[in-house]
Parts: C-alpha cells; structure tokens; sequence
C-alpha cells in the first residue's frame, strides 16, 4: 500500500469523481476525510459505506470561514495533511446572455475560488513538513472553451493557471501541484442528456466511450505517490482522445 496512514482530504466526494478518488485512497491505506458543502447525513452513509479510516466534514469550501473550521478540525483531529484533492465542482449550462451574476458568483466560487479557501489552510503546514501533495480537478474545457459553459470554462481555465502558478512558488518547499482535466467522465453530470445524446457524445471521442470516475481516482494515486517526484505544474488530460 504506497499511501498507507497518509491524510488525504477530498473535497465534494460524496459522490462521482470525488467518492471514487477517496474510494482509491482507502484502498491504498490512506486515512480520507471526504466533504460536501450541506448534507451530513448523506455524508454519514458514505462514510459508512466507504467503511474504516474514511471520516467525513460538512462544510462548503465556497465559504472560507466554513473552510478554515474545517480543516482546523482535521488538524486536531489527524495532526497533518498529506494530500488535498480540490475536487469540489458545479456546472452551468445554458446561454451566457442569460446567466445572471448570482450563478456566475456560484460556479467561480465555487469551483475556483474554494481552492484559494483549501489550499490556504494546507500550505503553512506543507511548507513547515518539507513535503505534500496537492491535486487539483479540471477539465477540458478549461483548456479550450465550452459553448453555453462560459463560467464553467472561465473557472476550469483559472484552476489550470493557479496549478502551474502555485506549483511554481511551492516547489522549493517540496511540495507538488498538478491537476486533472477530465474529459467527459460517466457520472451524474451528465444526467441530463438523453441517451441519444449520450451515444452521439460519445461517438465524437477517438476511444468511443465516457471515462469513468474510476480512471481519474487511479491517475489521483499517481499524483499523489513517489513514483510522481519529478512532476509538478502540469494539467495532465484524461479525456480518451477527444482533444
């Protein structure tokens, strides 16, 4: 088990991407706090569920005084933090001429500006330590722009930049950033498309097929293990081709 008893923090994995990466983690004898911003009893069944060394905390990262009390109770809690994964995210469809500013607000705070509020709480400790890991969730449309996903693909594109930024100030401290920019992963955000959707979709990737959680959450323990001690500041894609 290449992480054994490290503490990995994976923000929103109550479900999808992120419920697959803790899942990951605790098979490699990671001790995981999963989060999610509002439902502590949904957050108890997954712990649950995920079974010993997973603990969960309710706060929404989008708010930085809710973030901070989260991690200062991880801190007394576990008394270090190995590993944060920022995967935390929400998606907007639809015209940008439509979109009015409490949505936008919503998807930059929450999907760029809770990484400022995690990543904050993590350094002075990673520094101190001399070590760490930080890996960030994006996407492809961060990369190259989605039509009717302005705010997503502004909030994707700002999590690339603050990787490669971040990993540049850091690296001397012995920590490493690096993020994922997924493709189009089979999980509940794309619920709604219709199955012809689905199928014309992933028609257009070169592998014909959606991702699944599961591949992003093994790229993850890449990241995150030794085996990655050359690599940081990278936006790796994991989109099966498409771009």
């Amino acid at each position: 088990m290449i992480l054994k008893d490290k503490v990995v923090v994976v923000t929103g994995s109550s479900r999808g991407i992120g419920y697959a990466i803790a899942k990951k983690f605790l098979s490699e004898g990671a001790i995981v706090i999963i989060n999610n911003s509002t439902d502590s009893e949904i957050l108890e069944d997954v712990t649950r569920d995920l079974g010993p060394n997973c603990y969960g905390v309710t706060a929404d990262v989008s708010n930085f005084e809710e973030t901070k009390r989260m991690f200062e109770e991880i801190y007394n809690d576990f008394g270090n933090i190995d590993v944060l994964v920022n995967n935390a995210g929400i998606s907007h469809i639809g015209l940008f001429q439509d979109m009015d500013l409490e949505d936008w607000n919503k998807i930059i705070n929450t999907n760029l500006s809770s990484m400022f509020n995690t990543t904050k709480q993590v350094i002075p400790n990673m520094v101190n330590n001399k070590t760490g890991k930080i890996i960030n969730i994006s996407s492809i449309w961060g990369n190259v722009g989605a039509s009717c996903e302005v705010a997503y693909s502004a909030s994707k594109g700002g999590v690339n930049s603050f990787t490669k930024a971040l990993a540049k100030e850091i690296a001397p401290s012995g920590i490493y950033v690096n993020a994922i920019a997924c493709g189009v992963i089979n999980t509940e955000m794309n619920n709604h498309l219709s199955e012809k959707d689905k199928l014309d979709l992933a028609g257009d990737i070169p592998m014909s097929r959606f991702g699944e959680a599961t591949e992003v959450a093994n790229l993850c323990i890449y990241l995150a293990s030794s085996d990655s001690s050359y690599l940081t500041g990278q936006v790796i894609t994991l989109d099966g081709g498409i771009l």
